[in-house]
């Protein structure tokens, strides 16, 4: 028997074991089932080849061949004196009644009684069931499932503890344990489905619609910074929040997930949106004629505040959705983590390096000019936000 939790992405561990040899492929179902069962990561392993009741499979001996019986003929006998058949009908008034008859309960209440049955030939003869057929009972057959005209056995398996990673046992399960069994059964081949599969389709769309998002944002952040410098430094501190994310879930104690990667997309949306109001700010201080080491100190005093304050707000927000044990937030703790943990990771990263870049990106355009120029000029005048209010020589 199995306990779970219904999820729309199907059991964290699934596996389709293809064969056209269902010899070999219940074979191959049953090592790999107690592979998976040794693995303490994992947790009520089953599959869906399961038996069902149990069935008498009447199979014909030498002797009823040679009496000139088949099979159909038995079992037809067999279906009247048990489950019964029509004699007559009977009318009464309005009514018609069908009389049915079978063997008494006394003499159909047992296999022996099945075993002791008499075949009747037309000619009068009968012999006991036992003496022209074998009975063999075995478990009958719930489904047969088939993928592209092949049997198919699904094995799924629920994770032991929230603290596994699916994603480590489907490699371990993928790369050594079930390539090692299969080697064994050159007929059978193996599909992995589940929360695997559905997280690869999911990560595969991320990353197109991702790659096309961020595109876009650099675009527009590079229109309205008139800078690609500066937008380039903007989104080279987006992996130092990564770091931020791992050690949350290090802290908590949750494996990275499908919705660890969803909070992440989350939080590069208000990373990029603090930095934009830091580079704003600097460009404005440009703008009114700052120096720029003063420019850059005056912005990072100003936007301290509302920076920190995002941080904080956003953590005590998410910290009881973290705590939450219900099973309803699992799944959307790995999302908190991310943005939250991630979030503070940022904001260091943000007022400590960003400013770093900024004057790295600007000494580079001062030594540039003054390579190209031979005149070295001010720090500021090399600054896109400057030239736009610089009086025109």
């Amino acid at each position: 028997m199995s306990y779970g939790a219904q999820s729309a992405f199907g059991k964290p561990v699934s596996i389709s074991l293809v064969g056209e040899n269902y010899a070999e492929l219940a074979a191959a179902t049953a090592e790999v089932k107690e592979e998976m069962t040794q693995l303490a990561e994992l947790a009520d392993v089953v599959d869906n080849n399961q038996e069902g009741l149990r069935e008498v499979n009447i199979n014909l001996k030498e002797k009823a061949r040679y009496l000139g019986l088949d099979v159909q003929d038995i079992v037809g006998q067999v279906r009247q004196g048990f489950f019964g058949a029509e004699a007559q009908r009977l009318q009464r008034g309005q009514d018609e009644v069908k009389v049915w008859l079978r063997y008494d309960d006394e003499d159909r209440s047992s296999v022996e009684d099945l075993a002791n049955m008499r075949v009747r030939f037309a000619d009068g003869r009968s012999f006991p069931l036992q003496e022209i057929a074998d009975l063999e009972i075995q478990r009958g057959v719930i489904a047969i499932n088939h993928i592209d005209g092949k049997r198919e056995i699904k094995i799924e398996a629920d994770i032991a503890n929230d603290d596994v990673s699916v994603s480590d046992v489907t490699a371990n399960l993928q790369g050594e344990i079930i390539p090692n069994i299969l080697q064994k059964y050159s007929t059978v081949s193996a599909q992995y489905e589940g929360q695997n599969r559905e997280q690869a389709k999911s990560a595969k769309s991320i990353q197109t619609v991702g790659s096309i998002c961020l595109a876009l944002m650099f675009f527009i952040i590079a229109l309205t910074f008139r800078s690609v410098g500066q937008t380039l430094m903007v989104f080279l501190l987006i992996p130092f929040a990564f770091i931020g994310v791992g050690w949350g879930h290090a802290i908590v104690g949750a494996p990275i997930s499908l919705f660890s990667f969803l909070g992440i997309i989350a939080l590069i949306g208000i990373l990029v949106n603090d930095s934009l109001v830091f580079v704003s700010t600097y460009n404005d201080e440009l703008r009114d004629g700052k120096p720029q080491m003063e420019a850059l100190y005056n912005a990072g005093l100003s936007r301290f505040r509302p920076i920190v304050l995002t941080t904080v707000t956003t953590f005590a927000g998410l910290a009881p959705l973290m705590l939450e044990k219900s099973l309803q937030a699992q799944f959307l703790i790995p999302m908190a983590i991310s943005v939250s943990f991630g979030l503070l990771a940022a904001t260091v990263v943000i007022l400590l390096m960003l400013p770093i870049l900024l004057i790295a990106i600007n000494r580079f355009r001062v030594y540039r000019d003054y390579f190209w120029n031979g005149e070295k000029p001010e720090y500021r005048e090399v600054e896109p936000a400057y030239r736009e209010t610089a009086p025109m020589e």
